[in-house]
């Protein structure tokens, strides 16, 4: 039987993730943004909450952690790093699975954002949960790792099949696509841009988006066609990507 994602949003871009395993009824939520929504989704939908799993550190990620916890007696799963602000039951990292019912999860190494970035894969039903490290049309802020961490993460990512949903944490799209406009013409980079901001005009979220989108139209990981556009024609994969990660960060448009 299928997983079941209850995506809302909460904070300022934040969204907030419940899926359920549909064979055995368990219940989890991907990071902790804002513990009163989720608990006030929790008991909209009926479900009682057996895990948070999360992908990284970062206060809107983790911050609910201790409240959620107190409040379901839920088990709390992660890297390692969430212990810089709130205790783990259990410490994962790359290949590890995390079973959720019949569901499994891969937990796949996707650090760059942070070091210890997780990843959570359903191969089953081809569903990530990709926290900051990929966005529709976008990728996370370098604060802790390298370009060339980042790069080999975001190729684990796009190595998944290309159905794969792709469950990330920030509507960032239509930001994302303006830039991607500045660096990129391609003819399906601005249809896909000119559908971000109509259905952003309509209050409607860009997420999931899926593998197949991103490789075809996220500037991040068409960052070796980019190479000339940001002066590094000729340079390793990685070196163009952190050349656009970096005009990224110094985007004002």
């Amino acid at each position: 039987m299928p997983l079941t994602v209850r995506q809302f949003a909460c904070l300022s871009d934040n969204y907030g993730f419940l899926i359920r395993d549909e064979a055995s009824g368990k219940t989890a939520c991907i990071d902790t943004p804002d513990a009163r929504a989720i608990l006030a989704e929790l008991q909209k939908a009926g479900w009682k909450l057996d895990m948070i799993l999360n992908t990284h550190w970062h206060p809107d990620h983790a911050g609910g952690n201790a409240e959620i916890q107190a409040a379901t007696g839920c088990t709390v799963v992660g890297p390692g790093e969430v212990t810089r602000i709130a205790p783990l039951d259990r410490t994962v990292g790359h290949g590890d699975t995390v079973d959720l019912g019949e569901t499994r999860f891969e937990v796949i190494d996707t650090g760059g954002h942070t070091l210890g970035h997780i990843t959570y894969f359903d191969a089953a039903d081809h569903i990530a949960f990709v926290g900051d490290t990929l966005f529709a049309l976008g990728c996370g802020r370098l604060f802790e790792g390298t370009a060339q961490q980042m790069w080999t993460s975001l190729q684990r990512l796009a190595a998944l099949p290309e159905d794969t949903k792709v469950y990330c944490a920030h509507e960032y799209t239509a930001s994302n696509a303006r830039f991607a406009l500045s660096v990129d013409d391609d003819p399906a980079l601005k249809a896909r841009a000119d559908a971000v901001f109509a259905a952003r005009e309509r209050g409607e979220p860009t997420v999931p988006t899926t593998i197949a989108l991103e490789k075809a139209t996220n500037p991040f990981l068409r960052a070796p066609a980019l190479a000339a556009r940001v002066g590094k024609a000729g340079a390793p994969d990685y070196e163009a990507f952190g050349a656009v990660r970096a005009a990224k960060d110094g985007f004002r448009g």
